[in-house]
C-alpha cells in the first residue's frame, strides 16, 4: 500500500487528517514558507482555523488573495480522504467578500456538493470567529489513479 492509499482513509467524524505530504505548500509541517494547515473532519466537512501572518501580505495588513486561494486549494485536498480517491483540481474559483485580515483567526471548512462520474464539485468559505465570511469558492476536482503522482515523484514520496 502507498503512502498516498494510506492517507486517503477512512477517517471517522472527528478524525485529524494527515498532511498531504511533508513539504506540501498547504499543510507541509516541514515547509518553511507554508500555511501548516491543520484538518479535521466533522461530519460530511473537513475543517480547519488559519491565521494568514506577514508571509502572506498582499495590500498592508491583508492576505494576498493567491494565499486565500492556496489555502482553499489545500483544504479542498482534505475532501479527498473523505471520498477515498485522490484527484486533481480542475477548477478553482474564489470570491473575495471582505478583506481577509494579517492576524485573525478564521474557520475554513469545505464539502463535496455532488459528483458527476470521475468530476467532484465542492464548495468551501472563510468565516472570521465573529462570524463574518470573508470568502467563499467553487471548484471541481478529477479523481485519477495514483499513478498520475508518480510523474512527477518517485512513487515513495506521495
Amino acid at each position: 500500500m502507498t503512502a498516498l492509499q494510506q492517507r486517503i482513509g477512512p477517517h471517522p467524524d472527528g478524525a485529524h487528517l494527515p498532511a498531504h505530504h511533508e513539504q506540501c505548500l498547504g499543510c507541509g509541517v516541514d515547509n518553511p514558507h507554508g500555511h501548516h494547515l491543520s484538518v479535521h473532519r466533522e461530519g460530511d466537512l473537513v475543517v480547519a482555523t488559519h491565521v494568514f501572518d506577514d508571509r502572506h501580505v498582499g495590500a498592508p495588513g491583508i492576505a494576498h488573495g493567491g494565499a486565500v486561494a492556496t489555502v482553499l486549494d489545500d483544504l479542498y485536498g482534505f475532501l479527498l480522504y473523505l471520498v477515498g480517491e485522490p484527484a486533481v483540481t480542475r477548477q478553482l474559483v474564489v470570491e473575495y467578500l471582505a478583506p481577509v485580515l494579517i492576524g485573525t483567526t478564521y474557520r475554513l471548512e469545505a464539502r463535496v456538493d455532488r459528483r458527476e462520474g470521475r468530476k467532484l464539485f465542492v464548495n468551501a468559505k472563510v468565516t472570521a470567529l465573529d462570524g463574518r465570511t470573508a470568502a467563499t469558492s467553487t471548484a471541481v476536482f478529477v479523481t485519477v489513479d495514483a499513478e498520475h503522482f508518480a510523474q512527477a515523484r518517485p512513487s515513495s514520496a506521495i
